[in-house]
C-alpha cells in the first residue's frame, strides 16, 4: 500500500486557496444617475471640450421639457460659444434608458430629435462622451473642421 507524502509544517491548502478576493472596484457608470452625471460626466466632457479649444458656455444636468416633441426628461443641456445650444436627453435616470440629441444653431429652436446610441450594449462615460463629441464635431461645432 502506497502512503501519501507528508505535507510540510505549516501547509494545509494549496497556495492560493482560502485567500479572499479583494473586492472588484465599483464602476463609475455604477453610481447613481444623477452623481454620475454631476460628478464624472460633466467634469470630464468641460475637460474634453476645453481639450478641443471649445469652451463650454454652460452644461447641466436638469429634468425638464424634452426639446421638439415634448415630454419630461432628464437632460444634459449644454450651450457652446456661437450660442449653439444640445440637448443630450435621457427616457429616465439611468444612462442605459433611451437617449435622444437636440441641436440648435444660434437664434434658432432645436427643430430634430435624433436617436443617440441606440445599439449600444454597455454605456461607459467614454463612449457617452466620446459619441458626443462627435456628434458635436459632425455640425463642425468643435474646432477646425
Amino acid at each position: 500500500m502506497s502512503e501519501t507524502p507528508a505535507k510540510p509544517k505549516g501547509e494545509t491548502k494549496p497556495a492560493g486557496e482560502g485567500k479572499a478576493k479583494p473586492a472588484a472596484k465599483p464602476k463609475l457608470e455604477d453610481k447613481p444617475f444623477a452623481s454620475f452625471m454631476q460628478e464624472d460626466f460633466l467634469p470630464s466632457l468641460t475637460k474634453a471640450l476645453d481639450d478641443r479649444g471649445q469652451r463650454a458656455v454652460s452644461l447641466s444636468l436638469i429634468e425638464g421639457e424634452r426639446p421638439v416633441v415634448g415630454g419630461s426628461c432628464w437632460m444634459v443641456k449644454g450651450e457652446l460659444s456661437g450660442e449653439r445650444r444640445f440637448w443630450l436627453c435621457f427616457e429616465s435616470d439611468a444612462i442605459t434608458s433611451g437617449k435622444t440629441i437636440a441641436l440648435a444653431e444660434s437664434g434658432t429652436a432645436p427643430s430634430l430629435l435624433e436617436s443617440f446610441l441606440i445599439d449600444e450594449k454597455r454605456i461607459t462615460l467614454a463612449l457617452l462622451q466620446s459619441r458626443l463629441l462627435q456628434r458635436l464635431n459632425g455640425q463642425k461645432w468643435l474646432g477646425g473642421n
